[in-house]
């Protein structure tokens, strides 16, 4: 059985603007890890125990990934979020490489073992391929986190669990019951069958797309389909039709959506600094600057980005709101303006 790994790097991060902007998403900056690599070329090396490696990505980011990774991209014919992605790639992979095992990894999250994440993924290659169950990893909750989805897991199946339900992202006390409960993370990591994935995905709304590959033409499917996510389409059906499995994660783990959680990179410093800080006074804040030298006097919990002609503050606690924010910028033209 061979394995087949498919790196998403199709977004671009607006919640992590202005680091993160359409020609330059967060896939492609390093964010403070451990070395001058981008987040991409991480994942791409994380995962690099597969038989192959894609990286599925939008037409205008394909130059950048071939420039940043040794890595085939499967170029989606129009963005419309990991649902579409997937099955993309997914149908691809089953025709070229005669029913692999494909492990689906977002290109932006960060792991705190390679080691353990090879275990776990392997693992979880191995638990799709024997049961035909679309397998979703999940990781053990640090927090009450509501950024997060939760997983249910079901009986235990010896090496995995069974997967009951897919829970959207809760209200704090909510997630204070998930963790009471032994729910974990949904980590957006999956390991399936291709042939299982794209039966399941035939019964559901991403059915006009296969049709449309069936045809030869993707660039119909895809006007064909909503933007929905692969939990939403075909993940959370997959579940409640005891069809889905669950992986513990055995690693450390936060995805990189938010410049709080960039700055839970620091492990415990006084101030997560990304480029040049004196702090005076000042705890628990993120700084983010490429050219720019930054100041802070007496606060506490702030993310300040500054990068080119763009500066960003706002709470630490309220960084998703980051994407509305993008969304004004957006409607009064200032975006994608020049930097």
């Amino acid at each position: 059985m061979r394995t087949a790994a498919c790196v998403l790097a199709g977004g671009t991060g607006t919640r992590l603007y202005p680091a993160s902007r359409p020609d330059r998403p967060k896939q492609f900056l390093s964010l403070g890890g451990p070395d001058d690599r981008s987040l991409l070329a991480r994942t791409v090396d994380r995962v690099g125990f597969a038989d192959s490696v894609v990286v599925s990505t939008r037409p205008d980011l394909a130059a950048g990934v071939r420039t940043r990774v040794d890595a085939e991209p499967v170029v989606e014919p129009a963005p419309r979020d990991t649902g579409p992605a997937v099955t993309y790639v997914t149908y691809r992979l089953h025709e070229r490489d005669d029913d692999p095992v494909v492990l689906v990894c977002p290109s932006d999250h960060a792991v705190g073992d390679d080691a353990a994440f090879r275990a776990t993924a392997e693992r979880a290659v191995r638990v799709a391929a024997r049961t035909d169950r679309l397998v979703a990893l999940g990781v053990d909750p640090t927090r009450p986190d509501p950024g997060y989805g939760y997983l249910e897991p079901g009986a235990d199946a010896g090496d995995h669990r069974l997967l009951d339900r897919f829970h959207e992202k809760p209200d704090r006390e909510t997630a204070r019951d998930y963790l009471a409960r032994g729910f974990r993370w949904n980590a957006g990591i999956f390991a399936w069958r291709a042939s299982a994935f794209l039966d399941a995905a035939r019964d559901s709304p991403l059915a006009p797309l296969l049709g449309c590959l069936d045809d030869g033409d993707p660039e119909a499917g895809f006007a064909a389909v909503p933007a929905v996510s692969v939990d939403e389409a075909v993940m959370e059906d997959a579940a409640a039709r005891d069809r889905a499995a669950l992986v513990p994660a055995d690693f450390q783990w936060d995805d990189l959506g938010t410049w709080d959680a960039v700055g839970r990179l620091a492990d415990g410093a006084e101030n997560a600094a990304f480029g040049d800080l004196t702090a005076l006074d000042a705890s628990d804040s993120v700084v983010y600057a490429d050219d720019a030298h930054v100041s802070l006097v007496g606060v506490e919990g702030l993310a300040v980005v500054a990068v080119d002609d763009r500066v960003l503050v706002v709470p630490r606690d309220r960084a998703n709101e980051v994407r509305a924010l993008v969304e004004r910028l957006r409607d009064e033209g200032r975006y994608e303006s020049e930097r």
